[in-house]
């Protein structure tokens, strides 16, 4: 009887197992609110559960005049971004660099700007982008153009998400839809830790630098984004310029001025940093103050 018992048991674990492998292949449930024009993916919940895409209907009110102090970059995926919804051709984005500089800003004001031409978003966390081969295929043909917004990334190698990104971008043996793009976010380069023992491997060959297999996997996932965006931290002139921005655009009373720029310097000191959404915090407290202080 015992034994019985311990071959069922081990009977129920593997169909247990194989269902939860089936339920990646299923597509989303048949209940997307077309009507919005953001949404978040989320995932199944237990066996045969589908995954599927949650309306946002209060996206961050954004625009691309809130960034500051990165023109380059701004420029250069608004008109990737405008090429895009022409149909004419464009590339999927990285946006590395330092924090608080205005890489995921950016793409929220993009979207912004161009949503009443079209231009959708679906936002995919980075332990959600296994599902991606099926999110894809549920927006495959429509009108619309979507952008797939990763927000900050990072991978170990091996991950089945790090895999699934590496496949969709440029991988697969099928060819992505025309109506959507990848845009990530990531502190890092490759997206991927760097140690200082890979460099170990690289060589130099008739004056050209030949890197290690562990480096060239890790450049092999960036690489795959046609667009590169660098974002650099804040001078203390640039952080002063977001500040003036947002206090403006807050409604401070006062937006200039030497006790302003020491009171910002001092905010600044006590975070640690000089980013521009170190900026917009400063911004927002001290327009609060002052509205709270008015009788």
């Amino acid at each position: 009887m015992a034994d019985h018992d311990t071959r069922f048991a081990a009977l129920l674990e593997r169909a247990e197992g194989l269902l939860g492998r089936l339920e990646q292949h299923l597509p989303p449930a048949a209940d997307t609110d077309w009507s919005a024009h953001a949404w978040r993916w989320r995932r199944g919940g237990g066996f045969g559960a589908q995954g599927r895409l949650e309306a946002v209907h209060r996206p961050h009110a954004l625009t691309l005049d809130d960034l500051c102090c990165v023109d380059a970059q701004r420029e250069e995926i608004d008109r990737n971004t405008r090429q895009f919804l022409a149909g004419a051709g464009a590339n999927n984005v990285l946006l590395s660099g330092a924090r608080g500089t205005g890489k995921s800003t950016l793409v929220k004001a993009l979207f912004n700007t161009y949503r009443d031409k079209g231009l959708r978003l679906i936002e995919v966390d980075k332990d959600e982008l296994v599902d991606l081969p099926h999110i894809l295929a549920w927006i495959d043909g429509r009108d619309e153009r979507f952008i797939l917004y990763c927000d900050d990334l990072s991978f170990e190698a091996g991950e089945g998400s790090y895999k699934a990104l590496k496949a969709a971008l440029d991988g697969s043996i099928g060819a992505p839809p025309d109506n959507v793009l990848i845009y990530a976010t990531s502190n890092r380069r490759h997206l991927l830790p760097e140690f200082q023992r890979e460099n170990r491997d690289t060589r130099v060959i008739d004056s050209e630098i030949h890197h290690g297999e562990s480096v060239e996997e890790k450049i092999s996932l960036s690489d795959r984004f046609g667009l590169w965006l660098s974002f650099q931290p804040f001078s203390q002139g640039q952080y002063l310029s977001v500040c003036r921005h947002w206090l403006q655009r807050l409604g401070a009373a006062a937006v200039d001025g030497p006790d302003v720029e020491r009171a910002a310097l001092q905010w600044a000191l006590r975070r640690g940093s000089r980013s521009g959404r170190t900026a917009y915090q400063f911004a927002r407290d001290r327009a609060g103050r002052e509205r709270l202080a008015q009788p």
